[in-house]
């Protein structure tokens, strides 16, 4: 059976939530901030994710957009904002789907069933990245990294930031936004850190670090990885 995880934080009703899932014979774990969410991200894997929008120490559209661009779990909101504006705010940062509260429980678990049904096929094909030929793969369920077959050995920051481009081939992203992504809103270090980490996660995955093939320099901006083959 499916693993969800509730990210709410009144109790009350992170509880009553979990109390419905766990009696329609879900799994559920349960986080009553942003900071909880994702240190249970890091350690476990879940196939759909509760994510209330007002949480007291980041807004639920920006962890939502964390959550997206490093764990393939789908994202149902819960808001007590039902204004249209409000709903496309939580959709555009990657959001399946969207209940306003209060919401009836057998509401909640339609939307449920419905967005695993819908994602179930595409998430499985995308718990295993395989990249250059299948010289390197990326398996997010068992957070294991393999060049040539082989296992390396990754710091969280490393895994984390391999994942954030390699899920987003093309895509250029700025320092700041990779910051963000892969250390969290609240990192206060040189922005030049993040140079660091690539330089490291190059020495581990390509073939030749000074002539990167993978992870490609975005002059003026930042990185992009390579499109996929």
């Amino acid at each position: 059976m499916s693993k969800l995880l509730v990210v709410e934080d009144e109790d009350k009703i992170r509880e009553v939530i979990c109390a419905y899932l766990n009696k329609a014979g879900y799994t559920t774990d349960e986080a009553g901030d942003a900071a909880a969410a994702m240190h249970k991200l890091t350690s476990e894997s879940y196939d759909l994710i509760l994510l209330d929008l007002m949480l007291p120490d980041e807004p639920g559209e920006s962890l939502c957009g964390r959550i997206r661009a490093l764990y393939p779990a789908p994202v149902i909101m819960l808001t007590a904002k039902a204004s249209i504006d409000s709903r496309i705010r939580g959709l555009s940062a990657g959001a399946d789907d969207y209940i306003v509260k209060p919401f009836d429980p057998h509401e909640l678990l339609a939307r449920v069933r419905s967005v695993l049904r819908r994602t179930d096929a595409s998430e499985l094909l995308a718990d295993r990245l395989s990249y250059d030929y299948g010289r390197l793969t990326i398996d997010s369920r068992s957070k294991k990294v393999n060049v040539h077959g082989q296992e390396i050995g990754l710091t969280p920051y490393e895994y984390k930031l391999l994942v954030v481009m390699a899920r987003n081939p093309g895509r250029s992203f700025s320092r700041e936004e990779l910051i963000d992504l892969v250390m969290g809103l609240d990192f206060e270090g040189d922005l030049r850190t993040i140079d660091q980490h690539v330089k490291n996660l190059r020495h581990k995955i390509e073939e030749d670090p000074r002539n990167p093939k993978l992870i490609m320099t975005v002059f003026g901006t930042g990185y992009r990885f390579r499109s996929r083959s």
